[in-house]
C-alpha cells in the first residue's frame, strides 16, 4: 500500500512499515496543505492510507466519499508511539479504503 505520513507522524514508524511504501508530505512538496487539501491531493497522487497525528481531522473534513483510508496516531512523540508500534502496524495493515480509525496512546 502507498502510505503519506502526515507533518507531525514519527518518522521512525517508516521502519515498522517495510512493505509499504512510505513517502512523507514534505517529500511530495505539500507541507502547506491544510488537511482538506492534503486529502485530495494525496487521493489523485494514489496514495491509499494517510497517517496523522491530528485528532481533529473527522470533524474538520468531511471524510464521506474519500477512497483514502485515515489512521490516526493518538500521540506525535515517537517515545510514546514505539510501544504501541504494533497496533500501528495491524491497524495500517487492515485499513480498507474510506475507513477511519484512531489509535489511542496513553501519554504514560
Amino acid at each position: 500500500m502507498r502510505i503519506l505520513f502526515d507533518q507531525a507522524t514519527p518518522l521512525p514508524l517508516r521502519a515498522y512499515l517495510d512493505r509499504h511504501e512510505v513517502r512523507t508530505a514534505s517529500q511530495q512538496g505539500w507541507a502547506t496543505l491544510k488537511n482538506g487539501d492534503l486529502l485530495t491531493a494525496a487521493e489523485a497522487a494514489g496514495f491509499e492510507i494517510l497517517l496523522t497525528t491530528d485528532k481533529n481531522l473527522r470533524y474538520q473534513q468531511n471524510l464521506d466519499g474519500r477512497q483514502i483510508a485515515v489512521v490516526v496516531l493518538g500521540r506525535q512523540q515517537w517515545p510514546q508511539v514505539q510501544p504501541h508500534v504494533q497496533r500501528v502496524v495491524e491497524a495500517v495493515n487492515a485499513a480498507v479504503p474510506g475507513s477511519y480509525v484512531a489509535i489511542d496512546i496513553p501519554s504514560n
